[in-house]
């Protein structure tokens, strides 16, 4: 079985990309570097900024309807897990109690930690998820590297090709940059496209 891992929650970024309405939700492991991106949906994002903030709707969320429905049939969630990686889809699980008994229910990762938000509750993954789909960050990654031109030789923009037309080589070029710029969308895109060769 894996080593299981707790994740926090560091940040909320909108989409840079055309497809509007996504956020990138940035977890990162409490005891490494690793940084987990996933992407979510515009309602989902909202649901967990409202929680984060603590700012209380006018009327109840789904998320907080969910909560007023398990305490009052006496369900207590204990964790939330990000349990599988298929595909580059995150599936995740709530754990929940009910007189001593444990319970786990099917959740997309988004919904889950928007409910594992107000319970209060931890959110972890598991060590093979984070080697297959964390991004590494290091201090190293906020230096700009040195290269070396002639300098009668001015660079060429580069074209804009599909994540596909890529080698490996310059994917990785390519996640350092969205990492160093914070585009944790870019470089979710770009890690799963490096998953879908290995």
């Amino acid at each position: 079985m894996a080593k299981k891992i707790r994740l926090e929650i560091l940040g909320l970024s909108s989409s840079q990309s055309q497809s509007s309405g996504s956020f990138a939700l940035v977890l990162g492991e409490t005891s490494g570097n690793r940084r987990l991106p996933i992407i979510i949906g515009m309602f989902e994002a909202q649901a967990i900024a409202i929680e984060i903030e603590k700012i209380t709707p006018n009327r109840p969320m789904t998320h907080d309807l969910f909560k007023s429905f398990a305490y009052n049939f006496g369900f207590t969630v204990k964790e939330i897990m990000i349990s599988d990686l298929k595909e580059g889809v995150f599936f995740a699980k709530i754990v929940c109690e009910n007189n001593g008994q444990s319970v786990e229910i099917d959740a997309r990762p988004s919904d889950a930690i928007a409910i594992g938000l107000r319970f209060g509750v931890e959110i972890y993954t598991n060590d093979d998820i984070l080697t297959e789909a964390g991004i590494v960050f290091t201090d190293e990654s906020e230096e700009e590297p040195v290269i070396e031109e002639e300098p009668d030789k001015p660079k060429e923009p580069e074209k804009p090709k599909k994540m596909s037309d890529y080698s490996n080589d310059r994917l990785n070029e390519l996640l350092e940059e969205a990492l160093v710029s914070e585009d944790y969308e870019r470089a979710a895109q770009i890690r799963d496209e490096l998953n879908r060769r290995n």
